[in-house]
């Protein structure tokens, strides 16, 4: 166990980013747990805090299996050695992307309303998640920013395993972990208290660091 709750966590991983502090940089938290973890660095670092959402694709008759994963405009990532050896064919995949894309939507009006997206362009971002297992959700927002062209493109994540932080290193000026386990079979395991984060706790979150939804 590495970590009491996600806000230990955020804590923990402000602390590392310590270098940041002062030059406003743009913080983008996946939802619902990232927020929890964002909102300290935030808090710390300064800047703004906003969200980014990333939606898996689930392999047909095994929705929890990811093949791979699409991003809010439109970028997919896929496994392609899964997607080969189950056999899915685009069809699948692209009538399933855009399911999660209107999702995406859907939950991004719901947190922010009808507020413009920050710009990226030029500015420090800083991406924090709770954690990462595959990356795959991670790598489709990452690929997501870098076509907007940030000044800088920061990882942050708590915990993960070294194979996937090996794979995110290529895709970021800087990556931020605090542990990197032998051993590692899901992010909820380093957590002592890892409980479903509800939509209003992130509406809060916003409203405190000045982003206002509804």
């Amino acid at each position: 166990m590495f970590f009491r709750d996600r806000s230990e966590a955020g804590q923990k991983l402000a602390d590392k980013l310590n270098h940041f502090r002062g030059l406003e940089p743009l913080i983008l938290a996946v939802p619902r747990g990232g927020v929890i973890v964002a909102e300290p660095v935030c808090n710390y670092l300064g800047g703004e805090l906003d969200l980014i959402i990333t939606r898996k694709i689930g392999a047909p008759y095994q929705s929890e299996l990811a093949i791979g994963a699409v991003s809010g405009d439109g970028l997919i990532m896929l496994n392609d050695q899964l997607v080969s050896r189950l056999n899915v064919d685009y069809e699948y995949i692209n009538k399933r992307a855009g399911k999660e894309q209107k999702e995406i939507r859907r939950r991004m009006n719901d947190y922010r309303g009808n507020q413009l997206m920050p710009e990226v362009d030029g500015r420090l971002v800083i991406l924090i998640d709770d954690g990462v297992a595959t990356g795959y959700t991670l790598l489709a927002a990452l690929r997501s920013l870098q076509k907007k062209q940030p000044a800088k493109l920061i990882l942050a994540v708590p915990i993960g395993p070294a194979d996937t932080f090996s794979i995110l290193d290529h895709e970021v000026d800087e990556l931020i972990f605090i542990d990197a386990p032998a051993h590692f079979a899901a992010v909820g395991q380093f957590y002592r208290d890892f409980s479903q984060v509800d939509d209003q706790e992130v509406k809060i979150i916003l409203e405190k660091t000045g982003r206002k939804g509804g």
